[in-house]
């Protein structure tokens, strides 16, 4: 089996790779698993508008949601819920900004609170829920303090 090198490695290799040669790496890449093609996507034509790449997450999760069936059974709601929340933390991933971070997860809680689920239905909603609020908490300390101060109002707006 073949062992990942070091993104050091990688880093000191890819120094000495044309502009050319780096191009067919970067496209051979984005051919090869559908992750590396949304992050490319990402880095070339959302990477430098932050606020439209939130905004279209946020829109793709508000049809996401009016799609869960809240009068179905619990187990396909948790479903549809965790795969909702598990779409935004790859896109939280591919921006790597704490605020886009903070600011996706604060509207995932909203519109899960919103959803009409009965969270308290569930166990594993209702910690997913609290999971989410508590990942939150620990970035807020990591942000511009005017940036706290909104992001605290609005978690106060959720209950929490």
């Amino acid at each position: 089996q073949m062992k990942a090198s070091t993104i050091h490695e990688l880093k000191a290799e890819l120094e000495h790779f044309s502009q050319p040669d780096l191009m067919a790496l970067c496209l051979r890449m984005a051919r090869f698993k559908k992750e590396n093609k949304e992050l490319l996507t990402y880095l070339i034509f959302m990477g430098h508008d932050e606020q439209a790449f939130v905004e279209s997450i946020k829109a793709e999760m508000d049809a996401q949601f009016i799609e869960i069936p809240t009068d179905h059974n619990l187990y396909f709601v948790k479903k549809s819920v965790r795969k909702i929340l598990r779409i935004t933390n790859k896109f939280i991933r591919y921006s790597g900004d704490r605020t886009t971070a903070v600011t996706l997860l604060l509207y995932f809680c909203s519109k899960l609170k919103e959803s009409g689920i009965r969270m308290e239905e569930s166990a594993a909603l209702t910690n997913l829920y609290a999971l989410q609020q508590s990942k939150i908490e620990k970035m807020l300390p990591l942000l511009h303090e005017d940036l706290q101060y909104d992001f605290r109002k609005e978690m106060d707006r959720l209950g929490s």
